[in-house]
């Protein structure tokens, strides 16, 4: 079926000499020039430049859209997982579960604390953390789970919020991808103990540059959060614990001041342009995404798999048409991860998806004939 946003077309749009990227920063901008301009004027007049009214506003404002209690803004996403699992009593000699399938700062957050990660496979369906590998990975020294909210489908998190309250378990969400995605009619970031979430340019909701949030409904670890992302202190030069200079700046707060409001609509146009995606290439390659019976997917990427991914991909890009691999080498073989001593094969799913997925350009202004072009052109090329 195709959404009201998209007509079917039985053709192939004529060929552009136009490129189409993976993601239009401009397209977004351009629309809302006159309100963030004035937006950062505002800041540069009051010259409060930090922890001001335009942070505590965007606090506020992002913890109502998510349906928690409480948010505490941060420099960017990884600082954001790493305070949260901080605040949850995460350290040395703790281990935390997490998919072998995000991007690296989910597990240098983990590392971050000093404590170890451990990984798990993901649902090849789609592609978050599988939880029935839990039982098989806790130990005495656990103590969270980062399910990851991949490509802005929500993991499956009542099995999840069950196991950790049997073993007692903090649950921090990275929901770095999923700003307004939904399971079973409750917001991403608002169901375990924190939510977090990057603020990343190119994220469905996007500073210009960094910035990051989390949400909770836990007054204690708002708190506590609070404290550590602004050097430890609740009074100014008082520290009560070693924290970081992890704040969000006035300015970043006020550019997502202005695109919040905008977030429910962006998000129902990626879901229109995704389902004609769907449509239009579901016979044409391996697979198109899923989506979970109780899942709001927000389709941060459009993830498609292929057997000649490499081929396709420099095919696309030779039509001028931008392409993501998300991600191309697991979690548990970066070099980085080495010295936790997992192997090739010990997550047989995430590492042949690896092998054959690819992000097509996805934005919520995207034009009708650049779809017509990206799919006519993976018609072209793509391989099931």
């Amino acid at each position: 079926m195709v959404t009201t946003l998209h007509a079917r077309s039985r053709k192939a749009a004529p060929m552009s000499a136009e490129p189409i990227p993976l993601v239009d920063l401009h397209a977004q901008y351009r629309q809302l020039r006159p309100k963030v301009i004035a937006s950062l004027l505002d800041v540069l007049d009051d010259m409060h430049l930090y922890l001001g009214p335009q942070q505590k506003g965007f606090e506020r404002e992002f913890a109502d859209f998510c349906g928690a209690a409480h948010g505490v803004s941060v420099c960017d996403g990884t600082e954001a997982l790493t305070i949260a699992l901080r605040a949850c009593g995460v350290g040395p000699g703790c281990e935390v579960i997490t998919t072998a399938h995000s991007f690296m700062a989910t597990v240098e957050a983990i590392a971050n604390t000093g404590a170890t990660p451990i990984f798990a496979d993901i649902d090849p369906v789609t592609y978050t953390l599988d939880w029935r590998q839990l039982e098989s990975l806790v130990t005495d020294c656990t103590k969270a789970i980062i399910p990851v909210h991949i490509y802005g489908h929500p993991a499956e998190m009542d099995p999840i919020m069950d196991f950790a309250r049997k073993y007692e378990l903090s649950v921090v969400e990275d929901a770095s991808q999923a700003h307004g995605a939904t399971y079973k009619g409750r917001k991403v970031g608002s169901i375990g103990d924190v939510g977090c979430f990057s603020l990343y340019c190119s994220k469905n909701l996007g500073a210009y540059g960094e910035a990051g949030v989390c949400v909770t409904n836990d007054a204690t670890l708002a708190e506590k959060m609070a404290v550590l992302r602004d050097h430890g202190s609740r009074v100014r030069y008082e520290h009560n614990m070693m924290g970081v200079n992890g704040r969000m700046d006035e300015m970043q707060a006020a550019i997502l001041r202005v695109k919040l409001p905008h977030l429910d609509d962006w998000n129902e146009r990626r879901r229109a342009h995704a389902a004609y995606y769907s449509e239009r290439l579901r016979d044409v390659v391996s697979d198109v995404p899923a989506v979970a019976p109780d899942a709001g997917h927000v389709f941060h990427l459009y993830v498609v798999r292929v057997a000649n991914r490499d081929a396709l991909r420099e095919a696309l890009q030779a039509e001028g048409i931008g392409t993501g691999i998300h991600y191309p080498i697991p979690l548990h073989l970066q070099p980085a991860c080495a010295r936790y001593e997992y192997t090739a094969g010990a997550f047989p799913v995430v590492e042949s998806i690896a092998q054959q997925i690819i992000s097509l350009p996805m934005y919520p202004e995207i034009t009708q004939a650049q779809l017509d072009r990206v799919i006519a052109a993976v018609e072209r090329h793509a391989e099931k």
